[in-house]
């Protein structure tokens, strides 16, 4: 793609300041940008970079304008804008609407127009896929899924049956949704399987990143509310809920039939336990374990701060040593008051 940034400002809404008629590219960063490019400044801790960047033109706030060396985009929300040029710039070669030689679709599905089938593709019995759908290659929709207008299936992807997906929805490569959820019943040393009868109902405009799994309820749905976007590698198990606007960053659990409220972000490798409810607008750190519904929004964590391992090894031995200092700390106490 090739734009003048005076109509890249004039699409991205934003101010130029500097030759109209350049032409760009493509984005880079700030370190890495030649003529031609465009970059952004969103993290102040890169503002040293301005200076010898060689883009053509950097999006910037207005307070940090004068320190650009060419042209500046001048932005109220610069990594926002940044967002939006990127795409523009998108490289995602565009997919041919129709079905694949190749691919496997049911007399009983229903293919709306300009839905593109990838190669090796299955699409199981009563199906419907939405106008303007990819179903990437070797993508496996199971029997009675409903997948919206405008989605993105990556090839590899794996809907059980009874998925329903809203519109626009982007699921990543080796994502598996609706698998049975980890549900056995205990006796005498044996386990006996729990059928999981729900499915999962996806949202609009929701983002799924790679290898992630979202099991299927054990008798209501899985639910993923509007707007959520899960990064790569996280599990969400049967019968959680997440609501509209939160983020769950990579790596991350949460056990079943746990409610993530509206707008939360839950951070790498953070691990929420079962049958919790998270009020909305709580932040969870990375790593952290939440063993207690949380009622409050703010932001949590736990476990500790990092450490040479010298120093955490005898951190570690004092964590054992708490308990009986406490008893004898009462003790003196006791003593103290003349209790003893």
């Amino acid at each position: 793609m090739k734009i003048t940034l005076g109509e890249l400002a004039t699409r991205l809404g934003l101010t130029l300041v500097g030759d109209q008629d350049t032409l760009v590219t493509g984005l880079n960063t700030l370190k890495e940008a030649q003529a031609g490019e465009v970059s952004f400044l969103a993290n102040a801790s890169y503002q040293s970079q301005l200076a010898d960047s060689q883009a053509s033109a950097v999006i910037v706030s207005e307070a940090q304008a004068e320190l650009v060396v060419g042209s500046a985009l001048i932005s109220a929300n610069p990594y926002l804008s940044f967002a939006q040029a990127s795409q523009l710039f998108n490289n995602r070669p565009a997919f041919a609407a129709g079905v694949h030689e190749t691919a496997v679709v049911a007399d009983t599905a229903v293919i709306a127009e300009g839905v593109s089938v990838g190669a090796n593709a299955v699409i199981g019995e009563h199906c419907q896929i939405g106008a303007g759908s990819e179903i990437g290659a070797s993508t496996v929709v199971s029997d009675h899924c409903v997948v919206g207008e405008n989605c993105q299936l990556n090839p590899n992807v794996t809907l059980y049956h009874n998925v329903v997906l809203g519109d626009r929805v982007i699921i990543h490569s080796g994502a598996v949704i609706g698998a049975d959820g980890f549900g056995f019943a205990p006796d005498q040393g044996k386990w006996h399987k729990i059928c999981q009868l729900g499915g999962v109902r996806i949202g609009n405009d929701v983002e799924i990143g790679a290898n992630t799994t979202v099991d299927r309820g054990a008798l209501d749905d899985t639910v993923i509310e509007d707007d959520v976007i899960i990064d790569n590698l996280v599990q969400i198990a049967h019968n959680v809920r997440v609501g509209r606007g939160s983020a769950i960053a990579g790596c991350a659990g949460i056990a079943g039939s746990t409610t993530v409220g509206q707008y939360c972000t839950v951070a790498g490798g953070a691990g929420l336990a079962g049958h919790l409810n998270i009020t909305d607008g709580v932040h969870i750190g990375p790593m952290a374990l939440i063993s207690k519904s949380i009622t409050e929004k703010g932001a949590y964590g736990s476990g500790t701060a990092q450490m040479p391992m010298k120093e955490w090894r005898r951190s570690a031995t004092r964590f054992r040593q708490l308990d009986s200092m406490a008893k004898r700390l009462q003790q003196l106490e006791k003593i103290q008051k003349g209790e003893v």
